[in-house]
């Protein structure tokens, strides 16, 4: 029997990264972002709070919650989508900034599944917001 090694064994991930500082604002936005409303848990040390994500790209997303956060925190994201057994799972997002119970997140790190799901869903909320355009 072959052994495997403990980098086989782990699921592909895919990260975003950026450095860190203060980015162009050309460069800001590197992902369309969309209208959403969709339930999220979050999970910030071993608080687990509920929100609503407001607006969504594969990079990121403003979320209103109650949560308590600072910017540069490390947070989980899970989007609750009716249509999926599973949420989404961002299993790394940064607190970007604040503004009283709102706050924009970066996503850092989420599994290529998860990604996959994800795009479904801002395609999903694209052609809803453009069949509320016409």
């Amino acid at each position: 029997m072959q052994a495997t090694s403990l980098a086989e064994m782990r699921p592909a991930r895919v990260l975003f990264t950026a450095e860190r500082g203060i980015l162009d604002p050309m460069e800001r936005r590197q992902h369309r972002r969309v209208p959403a409303q969709v339930k999220s848990l979050l999970r910030a040390n071993a608080h687990e709070v509920e929100g609503e994500t407001v607006d969504l790209s594969l990079g990121g997303a403003r979320i209103e919650s109650d949560l308590v956060v600072q910017p540069g925190k490390y947070i989980i994201v899970k989007l609750i989508v009716p249509d999926l057994q599973e949420p989404i799972l961002i299993e790394q997002a940064q607190v970007q900034w604040i503004h009283d119970q709102t706050f924009g997140v970066r996503f850092l790190e989420i599994r290529q599944q998860q990604l996959d799901e994800l795009e479904q869903l801002i395609d999903e909320c694209i052609a809803l917001d453009e069949a509320g355009e016409s």
